[in-house]
């Protein structure tokens, strides 16, 4: 008889759950906010002059289980700087057909350039959408920030800027992109 029971108790939890009041998710018109430390999209951030907090050292791409990432570094010159560091990540890419989003990656970033935002509809029809560039993961410039490359705050070095030292870019400071002979030329010259 004990034998019985046992599926006539399961069906009456499901029972239970048939004639509950549900709520329902009105959610292409209505988004649900996120909780505060939610693991969505990536960004990667910049220092408060504009260069890129990167650094191009691919920690993150070591410490992903899933090899999601992928990151060439490429070497800072003096004409063309885009991170305070000796490098900077030239090429980035995050295969979100393939990221789980255990936010490993941004544990092991030493310089806080990797973060997660809250974004989560990162939807596509293709596999090669799900493919984001560096240009589409990196911060956006805000007021007070030069568009890289450009030369360092003046009188710093790296650490100054890991230390929260620099808080903007350098009066005078430009964008230095150098096509031509002649705009090599003029640059140099400023």
């Amino acid at each position: 008889m004990p034998d019985m029971l046992g599926p006539v108790a399961g069906f009456g939890v499901t029972f239970k759950a048939m004639f509950k009041k549900r709520l329902t998710e009105q959610y292409p018109e209505y988004k649900k906010p996120t909780a505060p430390r939610f693991h969505g999209r990536h960004q990667l951030n910049r220092h408060p002059d504009g260069l890129e907090r990167c650094v191009g050292c691919e920690l993150c791409a070591w410490a992903c289980p899933a090899d999601a990432i992928y990151v060439e570094g490429a070497d800072n010159t003096d004409e063309e700087r885009y991170s305070p560091g000796e490098r900077y990540g030239a090429v980035y890419q995050i295969n979100y057909a393939r990221c789980i989003f255990c936010g490993l990656c941004i544990e092991a970033c030493p310089t806080r350039a990797l973060t997660m935002t809250n974004e989560y509809e990162l939807a596509d029809s293709n596999r090669t959408g799900l493919i984001f560039t560096k240009e589409q993961l990196l911060a956006g410039l805000t007021e007070g920030m030069v568009a890289p490359p450009h030369a360092m705050y003046p009188d710093t070095d790296e650490g100054d800027y890991y230390r929260g030292r620099v808080t903007g870019a350098a009066p005078g400071t430009r964008t230095r992109q150098p096509t031509k002979k002649a705009d090599r030329e003029e640059v140099s010259q400023a």
